[in-house]
C-alpha cells in the first residue's frame, strides 16, 4: 500500500525536515511549536533555528495550492493601550474591510523578541501580507519575510533602503517643535522621554540637532526613562527635572501623556505655564486641546498612515508595485497656549 503524501507548508518543508535539521524527533518539533512549555528554552531555540532556516510554516488548513489567499493581513503594533496605534488600526480596518480582508492583530508590547514570536505564530494562518510598526526588528525578521516572499509595509517612519514605508520623519518633527520653543525665547529646553522606543529616540535626535544648530545643547537637560509612559510619570519627571535644573525654562515631552502630567504638576505647584516654564507634547491626543492652558504639541496623521499603508499593501498583494516606496504624510505643529 502506497503511503499518503504529506501536506507540505507553503515553504515546501515538512515537520520531519525540521526534525532532521534540528536533530530531534518530529514530536519534539510539534511540542516546541505548539506546547513550548514542555520543552527547554535551549531545545526550543534549536528547533526555531531550523524552522527559520527551512522557512517552515505549519498550515492550519489543508491548502494544496501555494497561491491560495487567506484574505487576512497581519498587523503588528507595540501597544493596544496607546491611542496612537488604535487610531492607526482604525485606518487600516477601513481599507481592509472594504476590500474583504480581515486583520490578525499582534501586540508586541514594545518587545522585538515578542514581535518575532508573534510573526512565527501568525504565519500559521497564512496571512497575505504584513503591516509593521517602525523600522527596527529582531535579526531573523526580515529574513523570514524574504523567504516567505511576504509583502510588507512599514508604518510610522521613513526609510530609503528599498522597503515600503508610510509615515513621517520623527527627527524632523522633534526638531520642529524644539525650534518653536527657541523662537519663543526659551534657551534651556529640556527633554522628557519615556518608553524609549526607536521613534522616541529619533524625536530626541531631532531635539538635539535643533539645539546643536542654536549652540544651546545641554546634556544635563535630558531625562530619559525606559518605563512605559503615563501622566503620573510626566508629573514625576517634572519634579525631577526642576529639582536638578531649576533654570530649565521649557520642556519638550516625547508624548502628550507626559506633557499633560507635567502640566498638571505645574498647576499643583503654582508654576506659571508658559511664563515660567513652557511645555510641549507630541501626537496631539484629544485631551491636549482641552487642558488649561491648551497644550502645544505635534499632530501626527495616525489614521491616514494606517489607511494609506493598507492600500499600499493590497497593491503589493495583487502583484503590483506600491505607488511609492516612501510616503511622507508629514506632521503639523499645534501651537497653543502652553508654549
Amino acid at each position: 500500500m502506497s503511503r499518503k503524501p504529506r501536506i507540505r507548508s507553503g515553504g515546501g518543508a515538512t515537520m520531519h525536515d525540521v526534525a532532521r535539521a534540528a536533530g530531534v524527533s518530529a514530536i519534539t518539533v510539534s511540542r516546541a511549536l505548539n506546547q513550548p512549555q514542555q520543552v527547554s528554552p535551549q531545545l526550543r531555540e534549536k528547533v526555531m533555528q531550523a524552522v527559520d532556516a527551512l522557512a517552515y510554516v505549519p498550515s492550519r488548513s489543508a491548502r494544496t495550492l501555494a497561491s491560495a489567499r487567506s484574505r487576512t493581513v497581519l498587523v503588528l503594533i507595540p501597544s493596544l493601550d496607546n491611542t496612537v496605534f488604535l487610531d492607526t488600526l482604525a485606518g487600516i480596518e477601513s481599507v481592509l474591510d472594504a476590500a474583504g480582508y480581515q486583520m490578525l492583530i499582534g501586540n508586541s508590547h514594545y518587545s522585538a523578541e515578542q514581535e518575532l514570536l508573534l510573526l512565527r505564530a501568525y504565519l500559521q494562518h497564512q496571512p497575505d501580507g504584513v503591516l509593521l510598526t517602525g523600522l527596527t526588528h529582531a535579526a531573523p525578521f526580515e529574513d523570514i519575510l524574504r523567504r516567505r516572499a511576504l509583502p510588507a509595509v512599514y508604518m510610522m517612519d521613513l526609510a530609503d533602503d528599498g522597503r515600503c514605508c508610510v509615515g513621517f520623519s520623527q527627527e524632523a518633527a522633534g526638531a520642529a517643535i524644539t525650534r518653536h520653543l527657541l523662537e519663543r525665547g526659551k534657551r534651556r529646553i529640556g527633554f522628557l522621554g519615556a518608553q524609549l522606543d526607536e521613534r522616541v529616540m529619533k524625536r530626541l535626535d531631532g531635539y538635539r540637532a535643533a539645539l546643536d544648530a542654536a549652540g544651546l545643547r545641554d546634556a544635563g537637560l535630558e531625562w530619559l526613562d525606559p518605563s512605559p509612559s503615563s501622566m503620573r510619570m510626566g508629573a514625576d519627571m517634572l519634579d525631577a527635572a526642576l529639582a536638578a535644573r531649576p533654570d530649565c525654562d521649557a520642556l519638550f515631552c516625547c508624548n502628550d501623556d507626559l506633557a499633560i502630567g507635567a502640566l498638571a504638576r505645574c498647576q499643583q505647584l503654582g508654576i506659571a505655564v508658559p511664563q515660567r516654564l513652557a511645555l510641549a507634547g507630541f501626537n496631539d491626543l484629544q485631551p491636549s486641546a482641552w487642558c488649561t492652558p491648551a497644550l502645544t504639541t505635534v499632530a501626527t496623521p495616525r489614521r491616514e498612515i494606517g489607511s494609506h499603508a493598507a492600500r499600499q499593501l493590497l497593491r503589493m498583494i495583487d502583484g503590483d508595485e506600491p505607488d511609492a516606496l516612501q510616503t511622507d504624510l508629514g506632521f503639523q505643529l499645534m501651537l497653543r497656549r502652553s508654549s
